[in-house]
């Protein structure tokens, strides 16, 4: 079983202002909160199948617990309430699909990958076609 426990220095996060992007976040709050997530703190405790993970940057700090497998409630980085699943995609890497409880709005979901001594966070948003919006 994958160890992500420890105190990590984001080095990359990938498509975080295409995530703000699809959320609608205008031009001048992406640049700021995208300065501010890029290089955030990140505590992650691991018991198991069990998380807690801790991001800190300059302007906000998030927390979320989850079981692996398990559903769980969550709020997206634009304010939105969802429901969580995380699930294992290899020794290394988690993915997290969140689907909105209420309202219309991109598909988003992020990955956390560990490679060598480097914590990789992947964030990705999809609108759904206009057909589906209706």
């Amino acid at each position: 079983m994958p160890n992500f426990a420890g105190t990590w220095k984001m080095k990359k996060s990938e498509n975080f202002d295409e995530l703000l992007k699809a959320l609608g976040v205008n031009t001048m709050l992406r640049k700021v909160a995208v300065a501010a997530a890029s290089n955030p703190h990140v505590e992650i405790r691991q018991d198991g199948d069990k998380f807690y993970i801790k991001t800190s940057t300059t302007v906000r700090t998030t927390e979320i617990n989850f079981n692996i497998a398990e559903e769980y409630d969550e709020e997206t980085v634009d304010g939105r309430k969802c429901k969580s699943l995380v699930t294992w995609v290899s020794e290394n890497k988690m993915s997290c699909k969140q689907t909105l409880v209420d309202g219309d709005g991109p598909k988003t979901h992020w990955t956390r990958e560990l490679k060598g001594d480097e914590l990789i966070l992947v964030s990705l948003a999809r609108r759904p076609p206009p057909a589906a919006r209706r």
